[in-house]
């Protein structure tokens, strides 16, 4: 983003300054010395906010979005990785039921391990006491390794 006097020059837009008129390329040709020799500066663009966390508005501001409809999304959300990392496997377990064959002892190693990361997973999202606690926790959230093979 390129700033006048603290003000933010749109790129492909002309602009005026100090009487004289830039057109609308001057941005993209012009050499670093030239725009600060009429005190244009350049600082990085601001990081849009998070959508999946804020309400972001056209300024991209954000608000944070309500800490409990978060936690239910995103408990919901652990749920659906739990299920799918579970589902290649549930194959094994109806056999099981109904056949009487041995589910291999690393799929069930696997699948304890899925469902002990979905319920600490879950206890760390409803423990997250603030906003801020609750990021932290989406952000490390952990799984098992996706099991090899059957």
């Amino acid at each position: 983003m390129f700033l006048l006097n603290g003000t933010p020059l749109p790129p492909d837009q002309p602009f005026e300054h100090d009487g004289v008129q830039y057109p609308s390329n001057w941005l993209r040709l012009a050499s670093q010395e030239e725009k600060a020799a009429i005190g244009i500066t350049e600082q990085p663009d601001p990081v849009r906010p998070d959508d999946r966390f804020y309400w972001v508005d056209g300024n991209n501001q954000g608000t944070p979005k309500n800490l409990n409809e978060l936690k239910a999304q995103w408990t919901k959300q652990v749920d659906q990785i739990a299920y799918s990392l579970l589902l290649p496997t549930d194959w094994m377990i109806v056999r099981k039921a109904e056949t009487n064959v041995e589910v291999p002892a690393d799929a069930l190693n696997y699948r304890t391990a899925v469902r002990a990361a979905a319920v600490a997973n879950r206890t760390a999202i409803a423990n997250a006491a603030d906003f801020e606690a609750f990021l932290t926790v989406v952000g490390n959230l952990t799984w098992p390794e996706t099991q090899n093979g059957n």
